[in-house]
């Protein structure tokens, strides 16, 4: 078997798997059928792409509207991350613009034939739409970051770190690619095709990645209120302040509000009697943490005295009780706190 099968073979399979996990998220029962959907919209789109790995289309037309369909890759996936990461995120009229690159494109070729000018344009255009959207997408993501740090105890850093390394795959992706331009100005077939089958090779392991991580981490698809916005810095504490803090703090001992798993600013104000802009100001600015390592804190606290004095318990049972809901957020979390694996501190 020469390159160009096995490029056209790893084609046939990435295409599968797109189609397939695309059918999967479309007929799935879940209470995410936007994020779902825009994602099979994505994979669908892209491998309609990847047809030009094993397949010549002759109609000029249907050529036409697989090239220029490139041009919706990146919209559909930065609408895909914008709906992940905020669960109250919805599709406006004003999302129908990210489609008019792809129809100025599209026109331009039928009305061209794919002339070598107008390829040229779209390519110069693919690029930089490929970027600008990569920009967006991690300027959503730390915004993102911020937010869920200040406002809720949950493990939506999960959530960040996977769409923050997709991201990265895409541009090592797109480097490639680049790359690969380079050398089809140089003619040199061995190192072009070469590098060909380790851009497929490395499209198959990131649509595999990719799928499995959906597949076996549903808690990805969290989301958080797209309409907080981060904190300003309050310089000055008065005495109301330090009262507001006594009585959050005696709250938090005596109480434990914290063990509840899906605790967030929002439900902690409201049993405090308190707006959630005053909390989280006194939370970020006058105890200076944000609101995720503040309710962690506590929990972490808790774990300890558990770990020395219930050895029976498991970790697993230990980090259910302190109010975790993940093993991979607990020990994250303890391990900031006291530089020790759970286990190594019941050891010590």
């Amino acid at each position: 078997m020469d390159i160009t099968e096995l490029i056209n073979d790893i084609g046939k399979i990435i295409v599968f798997l797109m189609i397939l996990m695309s059918i999967f998220l479309i007929t799935v029962t879940s209470t995410k059928k936007l994020s779902n959907s825009l994602f099979a919209a994505f994979l669908l789109v892209t491998a309609f792409d990847f047809l030009g790995m094993f397949l010549s289309i002759q109609n000029t037309t249907l050529n036409s509207l697989k090239i220029a369909s490139v041009l919706l890759q990146m919209p559909l996936y930065y609408l895909y991350v914008q709906s992940v990461c905020y669960f109250n995120f919805k599709l406006e009229t004003k999302h129908l613009l990210h489609l008019l690159l792809f129809l100025i494109i599209f026109i331009l070729f039928i009305a061209t034939s794919i002339s070598d000018k107008s390829y040229l344009f779209y390519q110069i255009i693919t690029k930089l739409q490929y970027y600008c959207y990569i920009i967006a997408v991690l300027i959503t993501l730390n915004h993102f970051k911020k937010l869920y740090q200040e406002n809720y105890s949950a493990n939506h850093y999960s959530i960040y770190k996977w769409l923050f390394q997709i991201t990265v795959l895409f541009l090592i992706g797109s480097s490639f690619v680049l790359f690969r331009n380079f050398i089809s100005y140089g003619k040199n077939n061995i190192l072009l095709n070469s590098l060909n089958l380790l851009i497929s090779f490395f499209a198959l392991f990131v649509i595999c990645w990719f799928v499995l991580k959906a597949l076996y981490s549903p808690n990805l698809f969290l989301g958080i209120d797209k309409n907080l916005t981060p904190l300003k810095a309050i310089k000055k504490i008065d005495i109301e302040v330090e009262q507001t803090l006594k009585q959050l703090s005696s709250y938090m001992v005596y109480q434990k509000p914290y063990l509840d798993s899906e605790l967030n600013l929002q439900k902690l104000a409201l049993l405090i009697n308190l707006s959630e802009k005053q909390l989280s100001q006194l939370i970020n600015q006058q105890i200076g943490k944000h609101f995720f390592d503040y309710i962690n804190e506590f929990r972490i606290n808790d774990a300890k005295v558990l770990l020395k004095e219930n050895p029976d318990l498991t970790v697993l049972e230990i980090l259910y009780k302190v109010g975790f809901n993940s093993k991979s957020s607990f020990y994250t979390a303890f391990k900031k706190q006291t530089s020790q694996t759970p286990t190594a501190y019941r050891k010590s």
